[in-house]
Formats: C-alpha cells, structure tokens, sequence
C-alpha cells in the first residue's frame, strides 16, 4: 500500500524586532536637508539682529535733520560732538584706565584664591565656596550705601580708585571659582614632578601651570573688563566730578527730560561699543581654541 506523504511545512517567519526595523530605514543625511529650512530660519534671525546696529549707524552717520533710510551723504559730525563738546574722549580715557585696572586686579586676585581653593584642603573651605556662590545673588545696588561709607571715610570718594575696587570686588567671587576650576584641570602631578627636580611652590606654579591656565585667565580678565566697561551704577554714585565719569554715565548725560540728540547719542553708543565687540571678538577665539591647551597626553 502505497502512502502520500503530507508536504513539509513551511519554516515560520523570523519576527523582526521593531528596532531592527526602524535602524533598516534609511535615515536622511543632514546634506539631503532642503537648504532654504536652514538658511531662512538663520536668515530670519540675522535680519532682527541687524537692523538695530544698522540703525543706529543711520542715526550715527546721517545729517542732522534728515529722514533718509540710507545714510547718504555721511557725515562724522555727531562724533565730532561727543568726543570733544560732550567730552567723551575724557570719559574714554576714563573707562579704559578702570577697566586695565580691575583686569590687573581682579586676575591677579582671583589667580592667588583660585590656586588656594584648588590645591589646598582647610575646615572652611565648603563654607568659603558657598559664600562665594550666594554672593552672586547679592544686586550691586545693595553694596552702594555700605561702599559708599567705607569710601567715604576713607576720603576715596569722586576718585577712580573708588570704582576700580568696588568693580573688582563685585566680579572677584566668580573669577575665584572659574580660575579654581581651571587649576583643578592641570594635573597635581606636574607640579610635584617640577619640585623633584628641585623648583619651590611658587616657581613651578609659575613655570608648569601658569602658562596651562593662559585661556582662562584671557576670559576672567575680559569679562571683568567688559562688565566695568558696561557698569553704570557705581560710576554714578562714586563720581561727581565731570572730569572723573565713564562712558556709562557720559551715555546718560546725553539724554534730558525735555530732548534727545538722537545722532549724538548714537554715535556715543557706537564709540562705546567698539571696544566691546572687539573683547568678546577676543574672548571667543580662547574660549573656543584654547581651553583645550591645559591637556596632558598619558
């Protein structure tokens, strides 16, 4: 008797998991992107950007009295004005000199705390960083009464010295922290290699880590440069005399109750500007090329 044997079973299908399923799709390349979601957006932003710089170039370069969206025919009256009837080339000199000097001080400060907090362990050290850290909660305005009597007694008062202190005071808690940061970064062991080979604490810091901390102390000292540039407030209530103020309060003498020299003003802005632009310009090639100098290779 002759038997037909059933058919063989076809071999179940492998379930695919789904995330097998989801890594087989082609993902789209960031070149297969359509270029205008890229550039409109970007060119969107660059537009808003742009346009108050631009206007206040037109207010700066324009004749007076003219309504024309071109500055054309230009004109440097408006900088003539402010930098010598409105004494702006005073206030300048002004400005750079407190902003040198709470740079010098407040690297050199803040470089001498930050190795301490970095390199040595003391009872106070946790509550010493805490203070530290609230302190940037504290406005400057609550500092006024109290550093205006310190410098009052100390007979300080419509002096620069009185503002580069009190400037370099305000900035110094977060230096301390970012050039502790920094030290943190460059290896203990290079130090101790510099003493075996016989150099003091103070030499092979100044010889190995020193120039491993150069980036971060490019930025402290900028940004305290920058922030004493910009700051109003203790320019105002520590100096009286006109021969003394900075271009903050130079900027506000500008404008009265009753009128505003628009061109005058504009050109005062971009006068305080350029030096600004030209730090952060400064700042941002360390910032992005040379924090990475600290490196050892093992």
């Amino acid at each position: 008797m002759i038997t037909k044997e059933a058919p063989a079973a076809a071999p179940a299908p492998t379930p695919v998991a789904p995330e097998a399923s989801r890594a087989g799709r082609k993902r789209p390349a960031w070149d297969e992107v359509p270029r205008w979601q890229i550039y409109l957006p970007l060119g969107i932003y660059l537009v808003f950007t742009l346009i108050p710089f631009y206007w206040i170039l037109l207010f700066a370069l324009r004749p007076a009295g003219s309504t024309s969206l071109v500055p054309w025919p230009m004109t440097t009256d408006h900088f003539e004005k402010v930098w010598t009837d409105r004494g702006f080339g005073t206030y300048f000199e002004n400005s750079v000199y407190v902003g040198l000097a709470t740079l010098v001080m407040t690297t050199l400060v803040a470089l001498a705390g930050g190795y301490a907090l970095a390199r040595f362990d003391f009872r106070i050290k946790r509550g010493f960083m805490l203070a530290l850290l609230c302190s940037q909660f504290v406005p400057g305005a609550l500092l006024l009464v109290p550093l205006f009597e310190i410098f009052a007694e100390l007979q300080m008062i419509n002096s620069l010295g009185s503002v580069i202190i009190a400037e370099t005071v305000f900035q110094l808690p977060l230096s301390i922290i970012l050039i502790s940061n920094f030290i943190k970064n460059v290896p203990y062991s290079l130090e101790e290699a510099a003493w075996v080979d016989g150099c003091g604490r103070f030499r092979a810091f100044r010889i190995v880590v020193l120039p491993l901390l150069r980036p971060g102390l490019i930025a402290v000292g900028s940004f305290a440069f920058v922030h004493s540039w910009n700051h109003f407030l203790f320019a105002l209530m520590f100096l009286n005399n006109q021969s003394k103020q900075t271009i903050p309060v130079g900027l506000n003498s500008l404008m009265s109750a009753d009128s505003v020299d628009l061109g005058a003003l504009a050109a005062g802005g971009i006068v305080a500007a350029v030096p600004v632009v030209i730090v952060f310009a400064f700042i941002q090639k360390w910032l992005i090329t040379g924090f990475s100098a600290g490196a050892v290779k093992g």
